[in-house]
């Protein structure tokens, strides 16, 4: 292929809706293709929900968007600003942005997709919730933020009120003093209900110590009960953000490319 057929075009800081007076940015990866109907994909970097930001996992951008996916690396509310339901109301109000716009960004409205990393695999399960307290007010209303397929990288599945003793709850810093054990269960990807889960990929290494590969074996396990579609990758003697290797970073992206490409 010719390599001019290959660049992809960027565009930083593109609003995408509004949290009050916060500006929710994202930046956009187009591919070449003048395909008006690609499909597209929502990217969810991690963090604890505390950490991060949209150009953490822009290798992933460019790396979907030359296999023809329009990829939108999204911003969403940390927790030190915001408690839960905040976060994946952001991620909605992205995923409502591009179907906004699916015309200008030459994009099916119907295949969209998302991934995410860590903190950000769990908000990428949450967006298959059908749960009106969390599509939120950021823009877009007149659009729904159901999605196509998922892949969650190394996910929490399960929200915890408490970890073990000297660990910092990041689960608890999400969720806020008020939230309530209900709360904590419906903020949970293996506690929702999955009998409609779109096609699912689960990313894992089989060494992690921070998201312990049991949350994604887990989770697999409950969507292979419901007969839902899923299919689960583990790296033998990886630990967490073992992506950021570069050659396998590469071969996270090709495997989730070969998912979306068969599912969106």
């Amino acid at each position: 292929m010719d390599k001019e057929k290959k660049i992809v075009s960027i565009k930083d800081d593109v609003l995408i809706g509004k949290a009050g007076d916060r500006d929710l940015l994202g930046d956009l990866f187009l591919p070449p293709e003048s395909d008006p109907k690609k499909p597209a994909i929502v990217v969810i970097h991690g963090g604890g929900w505390m950490e991060g930001d949209k150009t953490q996992l822009r290798g992933y951008g460019i790396l979907l968007s030359r296999m023809g996916f329009v990829c939108l690396c999204a911003s969403y509310r940390l927790s030190q600003e915001a408690k839960w339901p905040s976060h994946i109301e952001d991620v909605k109000c992205a995923i409502r942005y591009l179907k906004a716009n699916a015309e200008e960004l030459g994009i099916d409205p119907d295949r969209i997709g998302v991934t995410g990393n860590s903190a950000g695999g769990h908000l990428a399960l949450m967006c298959a919730s059908n749960d009106p307290t969390l599509e939120g007010k950021g823009g877009n209303p007149e659009f729904d933020s159901k999605i196509k397929a998922i892949c969650a990288v190394y996910p929490p599945t399960l929200v915890r009120e408490e970890v073990p003793e000297g660990k910092f709850n990041a689960f608890a810093f999400m969720m806020g003093e008020e939230a309530s054990s209900e709360d904590y269960i419906k903020a949970s990807p293996i506690k929702q209900d999955l009998q409609s889960f779109p096609p699912c990929l689960l990313i894992h290494g089989s060494e992690d110590k921070v998201v312990p590969l049991s949350e994604s074996t887990d989770f697999y396990e409950e969507l292979q009960k419901h007969n839902r579609t899923a299919e689960i990758h583990v790296y033998a003697d990886e630990d967490h953000a073992f992506d950021s290797q570069p050659a396998l970073g590469r071969n996270v992206v090709d495997i989730q490319g070969i998912f979306f490409l068969k599912y969106l």
